[in-house]
């Protein structure tokens, strides 16, 4: 009887969560190079011994997907031995180069640290006789899990709520009197996190948000390992790829000494639709193996070019991570004398689905992305959740669109959501006195022809202050008339498209959503569209 391939579906969990729980730029991009170091061991241990379908490009540390598809035999036994000991390598990394710079404390925390190693991650291991049996294996399994919850004590995390902070004195109650007390292990964290702010801090970072680790925060384990891992003694022991440049020149925030209010920024975070289903149909086909490898190679390709693009040629600011399906990152200018107007992020956001459309190979996938354009003093964790929250938002109203967020200072936020091929309709827009996008850019892109927002904005307000526009309104029979009818004065030949096309565009056929699509817009332009 002849020998049959076996194919083998691995991932771990919790992914997405681990990225989440990030409170700094830097901890989402150590996050993120956690994840891809930790595939990266994976797949380069199942290469002694077997064929890597996806992901491909082992060499090519960032952005390295979290679920591996193999031709051949590996355990699960194989894959948790393999991740765990880079993952406990790396806490190993981590705590060391703390306790040999600061030998004064005595360090209670040893098991902590132990417990994060074994209790991080689960993974989840499928195999068949076919790629498609691989995948449906390890889907199945997935829903049987065995992860396993740690009752911390001692102060939590502010980012998590449940999770301990890290210090000497974690772990010490038990055995040391001097850790009895909150007010007492209030004063040991604030000391510990005051020395690691020194030994961390550099002249240059005295900016408003760029310290690598400020006297004030009180971290747990996991946090303080995403921050660690960029620091240059560390990641260099654990052969992790550097950051091109820090993120202390984004200053966001008021520097009332230099006069400067505060400078908003613009942030994304994108994923491809659907991914998992194409892998499907590709492993369904002929030559699924290599159709699934050249996708990965594809996908993995453009996440670098669209990085290098970005970050390198068109100046905006930089990409935080492209992994191929999914990416995020950050519109700012290195000058928050002289700040990137909004509507120039806005037409940059207009090229991004055709950016997505440059696979190498051309893959039938959609993005869903949420954009954050973000007032200076709205935490970075506030922006990193409202980026999140959009991108769920453009998911779920039918995917292949984008949700622009304006947030403000006060933490206010409005926002709309609409299809790619349909962002244009801000450009069709005609204040009172006949000016459009288009005879601006025919006349040289002039200040003085730039079509004035305030017009439909004003007239929305005085219609909304009137009822004549109600959001609120809860009955049945909801007048959707005069919203279309005010769209149709400013919008040029747009009324009778959106009727058409209303579910499409808006997501669902409701009239009080559709009022409310069309109140997003004109809040959302007037704030994108108003400064050039």
């Amino acid at each position: 009887m002849a020998n049959v391939t076996k194919y083998t579906a691995i991932t771990f969990a919790p992914v997405q969560g681990f990225i989440e729980k990030s409170r700094k730029l830097r901890d989402l991009y150590g996050a993120s190079l956690i994840l891809s170091y930790l595939s990266q061991q994976l797949v380069e241990e199942a290469q002694k011994t077997t064929t890597v379908i996806s992901p491909a490009r082992a060499n090519l540390q960032k952005g390295m997907p979290n679920r591996i598809l193999i031709k051949g035999e590996f355990s699960k036994s194989q894959a948790e031995k393999t991740l765990l000991s880079a993952w406990k390598g790396m806490l190993h990394e981590c705590r060391t180069w703390i306790e040999k710079k600061l030998d004064n404390y005595t360090y209670h925390w040893e098991r902590e640290w132990t417990n994060w190693g074994n209790h991080t991650w689960e993974i989840f291991w499928g195999e068949g006789d076919s790629i498609q049996a691989a995948m449906d294996d390890l889907e199945t399994r997935k829903l049987s899990r065995g992860w396993t919850a740690l009752n911390w004590i001692g102060e939590s995390s502010s980012l998590t709520g449940t999770d301990a902070i890290a210090f000497p004195g974690l772990g010490g109650k038990a055995r040391n009197p001097k850790f009895a007390t909150y007010y007492s292990e209030d004063k040991e964290i604030k000391e510990f996190y005051t020395a690691l702010a020194t030994i961390t801090g550099k002249p240059e970072e005295e900016t408003p948000e760029g310290k690598f680790i400020a006297p004030n925060e009180k971290l747990s384990i996991p946090e303080l390992v995403k921050r660690l891992v960029t620091w240059d003694e560390i990641r260099e022991k654990l052969d992790i790829e550097p950051l091109d440049k820090g993120f202390r020149e984004i200053q966001r925030k008021p520097q009332p000494t230099k006069n400067l209010p505060g400078q908003w920024t613009g942030w994304f975070m994108g994923d491809g639709d659907q991914v998992g289903e194409h892998l499907k149909k590709l492993a369904s086909e002929n030559n699924g193996d290599e159709k699934i490898q050249n996708f990965s190679y594809s996908m993995r390709d453009w996440g670098k070019e669209f990085a290098d693009k970005f970050n390198l040629r068109e100046k905006l600011g930089r990409v935080v991570y492209a992994g191929g399906d999914d990416f995020s990152g950050i519109i700012y200018s290195k000058n928050p004398a002289e700040p990137i107007q909004p509507f120039k992020a806005f037409e940059w956001l207009m090229t991004l689905k055709e950016k997505w459309k440059e696979h190498k190979h051309k893959q039938p996938l959609t993005v869903s992305v949420g954009f954050v354009w973000v007032a200076g003093s709205v935490p970075q964790r506030d922006v990193l959740q409202h980026c999140r929250e959009a991108e769920k938002v453009a998911k779920s109203l039918g995917r292949d669109r984008v949700t622009i967020r304006i947030v403000f200072n006060s933490g206010q936020y409005v926002q709309w959501t609409c299809p790619w091929d349909y962002l244009h309709v801000l450009k069709t827009y005609r204040d009172r006195d006949g000016k459009t996008f288009a005879e601006w850019e025919c006349k040289g892109r002039k200040q003085e022809d730039f079509p004035n927002w305030t017009h439909v904005y004003s007239d929305l307000a005085q219609l909304k202050a009137r009822y004549a526009i109600n959001l609120k309104n809860k009955q049945k029979n909801v007048d959707e008339r005069i919203a279309l009818q005010l769209f149709n004065i400013y919008f040029i030949q747009q009324k009778e498209h959106l009727e058409n096309e209303q579910e499409k565009i808006v997501g669902k056929s409701d009239n009080l959503e559709l009022m409310k699509w069309i109140d997003g817009l004109i809040n959302v332009g007037w704030h994108l569209c108003s400064n050039i």
